[in-house]
């Protein structure tokens, strides 16, 4: 009876989070929301019902013991709250940022049926800044050596959930990145508003007070090739993500001012493009710009191209706003800040003068019955082209597979689209003692799922070492 009367008094709605307002923040690069008092924090962990049987936990994909967290949050016990976390995740302060609870562990929330779900997301960051804040880091325990040595090829989620496991397990670790920063997609992928780089470098400095190296501008299948790092280590994993750019195939994307996303964020947010002069890396300030695509890549390269002045920014998406896969979220956020979505139209050709662009040519999209995808298939209406003016065109169509470690490697099975075949639990490829997982093995998906392959991987290549010349 008491329990149902505390129920009662339950807010059916998230406790709201303070954000920067959108004639603000489309101007600057500083981060959009932000964050919880502890008083808000305390208020919104008020709301989780302490469930016997927790959903929530089963939708994350690294399990975090997400009501303990929570009621320590309550009991105002941050400390607590973030070394629950920290047992099963190594990124809470990104998670807590860019990770779509929305259809993972708030989707599964108990209270989801009847009211909002808990802000499980808000209340994760939280318990990573306080301990920002308040300096209580404390680094992990670790097993004594086992005198094994592992490989780690990327520095992405994947590889850094990885790297984390296999050094808390006793295991010597060495990251090779590709690029000259680590952090991978967190780092070039992810604008400073949504993601600030300096989170990210505070998670990496972590792995490296454990012991692990990273060598970065190390292009592995080029520099190195992991048949090589195989006669050095005594297992390796493979967290290279699905980095490279698609393109549509259209007339006109050879122009000057197309650009691919990966390109166009990698551009702005590793290499300080939106600082120049003074970082060495340009990109020209558009004023206005068309980004084709639907996805959270193509959120992000719209706004960015706000904040770097453009005058307008349109969206391009052949299905109508209840097919589009970005987070809703963000497509609020988008909405907010002046970007305007051209939705059930798809590009037919850019067009140049000259070597540069000048517009893009559409056609208006029909949508019918669902098509594989489940979503309704889009058609074209006769008839019914019309232009865009723009002098840059954002491709942010998807992404696929290097296929720079798959041909340098003997015996490593590959799928189709040049993704690593591996074992979804383990991580196993056809290679003894190379690991596989994340977007190089699924296609691109979210920093959540990247960091439950890298640590079921870990797992499976710990029990491997400790099994090796024993």
């Amino acid at each position: 009876m008491e329990e149902n009367k505390t129920r009662k008094k339950i807010s059916p709605k998230k406790t709201p989070v303070p954000e920067q307002e959108p004639h603000v923040r489309r101007s600057n690069f500083k981060e959009v929301c932000l964050g919880y008092t502890q008083e808000l924090a305390m208020q919104e962990a008020a709301r989780c019902l302490q469930c016997k049987d927790p959903k929530c936990v089963t939708g994350c994909p690294v399990n975090v013991p997400i009501p303990r967290f929570i009621k320590a949050i309550r009991e105002g016990d941050f400390k607590k709250a973030i070394a629950v976390i920290q047992e099963e995740n190594l990124l809470p302060a990104v998670c807590g940022r860019v990770c779509p609870q929305e259809s993972q562990c708030e989707k599964l929330c108990t209270l989801a049926k009847k009211f909002d779900p808990v802000g499980i997301g808000r209340l994760e960051r939280f318990a990573a800044d306080q301990e920002a804040l308040h300096g209580d880091t404390s680094p992990p325990s670790i097993a004594p050596s086992t005198g094994k040595r592992a490989a780690v090829v990327g520095s992405g989620p994947s590889g850094l959930a990885c790297a984390y496991d296999l050094a808390r397990s006793g295991h010597a670790v060495t990251i090779f990145e590709a690029l000259h920063e680590a952090g991978g997609v967190l780092i070039y992928g992810i604008p400073e508003f949504r993601l600030p780089k300096k989170l990210v470098g505070r998670e990496i400095e972590s792995l490296k007070r454990m012991g692990v190296k990273i060598f970065t501008n190390s292009v592995v299948g080029k520099l190195i090739t992991i048949d090589e790092l195989m006669t050095e280590f005594d297992a390796c994993y493979i967290g290279t993500g699905a980095g490279l750019p698609k393109f549509m195939g259209i007339e006109g994307e050879h122009l000057n001012g197309v650009y691919s996303a990966n390109e166009f964020l990698t551009r702005v947010n590793l290499m300080r493009a939106y600082q120049f002069p003074e970082h060495d890396t340009p990109v020209k300030r558009a004023d206005r710009v068309a980004v084709v695509g639907g996805g959270n890549v193509a959120m992000d390269a719209a706004r960015t191209a706000l904040r770097l002045g453009a005058s307008e920014v349109v969206l391009i998406y052949r299905r109508s706003l209840a097919e589009l896969p970005a987070r809703k979220e963000e497509v609020l956020h988008a909405e907010e800040e002046g970007v305007r979505f051209e939705l059930c139209t798809s590009p037919l050709r850019i067009i140049g003068d000259q070597d540069r662009v000048k517009a893009v040519e559409c056609i208006r999209m029909d949508l019918c019955e669902p098509d594989a995808s489940g979503r309704r298939a889009p058609q074209p209406v006769k008839g019914s082209e019309f232009t865009v003016p723009a002098d840059t065109v954002i491709m942010s169509i998807g992404t696929g597979a290097n296929p720079l470690i798959s041909q340098s490697t003997a015996n490593l099975s590959v799928k189709k689209g040049k993704y690593i075949a591996a074992d979804e639990e383990t991580g196993r490829t056809s290679r003894p003692g190379v690991y596989a997982g994340g977007d190089i093995v699924t296609g691109a998906a979210t920093v959540i799922s990247a960091m439950g392959a890298g640590r079921k991987a870990a797992r499976a290549m710990h029990e491997y070492l400790t099994r090796k010349h024993t």
